[in-house]
């Protein structure tokens, strides 16, 4: 969701589209549901078409038609290509069995999930897990706070161990920070953040347990859908391979593309062909697999990528742009970044712009040198770093799996929060940890 590059900086009402598109995103679900529901692709259309028309008129059709191909062709297609073969993988993958279903086997879950985020990425785990975790809570007569804890552990803060973990921290990858600087730098802040919100999903999740039937006995943990373990393998390799080899841009409509990531969105299709052709259809009926969710979820953010290229073009333009206010913020009067100001303005932006995006602008504000950032720089990458990745939690759209998880449990018949509901409970839970973290990391 990079800036196209344009030589003029937008002013603010060129944002008013990306503002219109959240506020349908919050309002409409609870305002007026059906047509939300109905109309979703309409809507999103809609909005589109009051950013590209004006540009066109100011402009040229030609600048309006380059920037909307650019966002597609470039950030878009890359991350719903990737987005759609996780969910058609990791919803041909059948979790069966295991001690889910009470408040430990639900922590332990939950903890498995955070650890193997690092390894798997935010969203390949939360699509392989939300499965079994819903499933085993099917006797439960309260299920969100499950949804809500799994969004900030599993599918937020569980990646912030390495480059695969989390967008923002593969975007760090690709500008020269080292792989493991994430599990050297970020594994501390994780443990403080996470250890406290697996406690209190214990204790919330005991109290709701003790007015349900107890869990069925546990029987033998069993896996089923092996090939979708390969495939999901070979789609990390293929977001590894991108990393460390780049055979030069290819234009397509002109709009030319890095060869890597074409090659990228070939193989999540591949990917997402074969899992579908060769995945036993049982297995996707007990995992109640169904295309919704990621049309859902591949709708809206074809909308939100395209209305937030101003956006991101403002604060891409630093010191020289509208949010120059707000930037002159983050550094002393020696001109000396804050890692306390650059851990919360990373944070929340990331929380309401996509969080890969916003940690590209921060690191480049922040000088864009991986030597001195994981150097004498280090608490400010680590800051920017860990604002990324734990806010992402904090809305459903801050991160692309949490619109994804909250869409499978609806479908499964959970009344999930609407999105302040959602920023509201997600703010409880995280704040504190937050204020933790700023006093012993970023102070």
């Amino acid at each position: 969701m990079q800036p196209s590059h344009t030589e003029l900086v937008p002013a603010l009402a060129w944002g008013l589209p990306f503002a219109g598109m959240l506020a349908c995103i919050a309002l409409l679900p609870v305002l007026a549901p059906r047509l939300w529901h109905r109309r979703t692709a309409n809507i999103v259309a809609g909005w589109c078409m009051l950013l590209l028309v004006p540009q066109s008129l100011a402009f040229g059709v030609g600048h309006a038609a380059h920037d909307a191909w650019h966002a597609v062709l470039t950030e878009y297609l890359p991350f719903v290509a990737l987005l759609l073969a996780l969910f058609t993988a990791g919803g041909g993958l059948l979790v069966q069995g295991g001690p889910w279903g009470t408040p430990a086997g639900n922590t332990a879950l939950l903890a498995l999930g955070t650890l193997l985020a690092g390894l798997l990425g935010t969203t390949g785990v939360a699509m392989v897990l939300i499965h079994p975790l819903l499933r085993a809570a099917t006797h439960r007569g309260e299920r969100r706070h499950l949804v809500l804890f799994f969004i900030l552990l599993c599918a937020n803060a569980g990646g912030a161990t390495s480059p695969l973990g989390d967008p923002p921290l593969y975007i760090g990858f690709l500008h020269g920070v080292p792989f493991f600087w994430p599990l050297h730098a970020l594994t501390a802040p994780l443990l403080v953040l996470s250890l406290p919100l697996l406690a209190a999903f214990y204790g919330i999740d005991r109290f709701f347990a003790r007015r349900d039937p107890p869990a069925p006995p546990s029987s033998k943990l069993h896996l089923r859908g092996h090939l979708n373990l390969a495939l999901l393998g070979g789609l990390i390799a293929s977001v590894l391979l991108q990393g460390v080899w780049h055979p030069g841009a290819v234009v397509l409509l002109g709009q030319a593309i890095a060869g890597e990531k074409l090659l990228g969105i070939v193989v999540a299709l591949l990917i997402t062909g074969l899992s579908w052709r060769y995945t036993p259809r049982a297995i996707r009926q007990a995992n109640l697999f169904t295309w919704a969710p990621i049309q859902e979820v591949a709708s809206l953010f074809a909308g939100l990528f395209i209305t937030i290229t101003p956006v991101m073009a403002m604060l891409a333009a630093g010191l020289h742009g509208p949010f120059a206010p707000v930037l002159t913020l983050l550094t002393d009067a020696a001109g000396q970044p804050i890692p306390l100001a650059y851990f919360w303005a990373t944070g929340l932006l990331s929380a309401f712009l996509d969080n890969a995006p916003t940690y590209l602008v921060a690191f480049e504000l922040a000088g864009a040198d991986p030597h001195t950032l994981t150097g004498p720089l280090a608490r400010t990458l680590q800051a920017i770093s860990a604002g990324a990745v734990f806010f992402g939690a904090l809305t459903y759209i801050g991160n692309a799996p949490n619109l994804m998880v909250q869409s499978i449990a609806a479908h499964r018949g959970i009344r999930m929060p609407g999105f302040f509901g959602y920023i509201a409970l997600a703010s409880c839970a995280l704040l504190p940890g937050f204020l933790l973290l700023s006093v012993i990391f970023f102070r």
